[in-house]
């Protein structure tokens, strides 16, 4: 891009296009570069939706959110009031938030989640030890975890003071939201508390068994 345009014309938000428009070919070759970029965008757009859509649907399920997330469709057997929520949000925020704020808000929390995953793998080492592994990774069981989790870390600052108050803004409502519905409507914590009755059950039907 440096040998079509000089560099101080490459500081914009489309420097591709920039030094594409450049070229004698650059009308309609920079026009089907923004058509592909578009379509781009639409589809990482949609995928982000039907993701996020189905984690609504799970934790409804589990009870961790209003029961309304997880109702089905009747034809399609899809969650789609909860893709009609997240649609609406979705146009919403990219519709009135500027995309660099989107941009940097979302790059925190996809690394944020990839520290939880990478430092998941190295604790489900003590907690789960005889669980089933269908593969194996070379060097997958201590060192790629670290390194994944620790350049996580580091790519983390470069994020601004900014975009970290808003996680931690989104976090915080995050946790209201557990605390005051979540945690007392999960599935998880009534099935937690109902184990030692269970397991009492269990014990006192395998003893009437082996007597019996």
């Amino acid at each position: 891009m440096v040998g079509l345009v000089p560099y101080a014309s490459l500081n914009s938000d489309s420097p591709l296009s920039e030094a594409i428009t450049a070229t004698p070919y650059g009308r309609w070759l920079s026009i089907l570069m923004n058509l592909g970029g578009i379509a781009g965008l639409t589809t990482v757009g949609m995928m982000s939706v039907l993701s996020q859509t189905r984690l609504f649907y799970a934790m409804a399920h589990d009870g961790l959110l209003p029961h309304i997330f997880a109702k089905l469709h009747r034809k399609t057997n899809t969650p789609w009031i909860s893709t009609l929520i997240c649609g609406i949000f979705c146009a919403l925020f990219s519709g009135f938030c500027p995309v660099d704020i989107l941009g940097e808000t979302t790059s925190i929390s996809a690394l944020i989640i990839y520290i939880f995953a990478h430092v998941s793998v190295l604790v489900m080492r003590f907690t789960h030890k005889d669980m089933p592994r269908g593969f194996k990774v070379p060097c997958g069981k201590w060192l790629i975890p670290t390194v994944g989790s620790l350049l996580c870390v580091l790519l983390l600052k470069g994020i601004s003071k900014a975009t970290a108050f808003r996680f931690l803004a989104w976090t915080l409502l995050g946790q209201i939201v557990y605390f005051s519905y979540g945690y007392w409507n999960s599935k998880r914590r009534e099935l937690n508390r109902n184990k030692p009755n269970n397991s009492m059950l269990e014990l006192t039907t395998n003893k009437e068994t082996i007597t019996g």
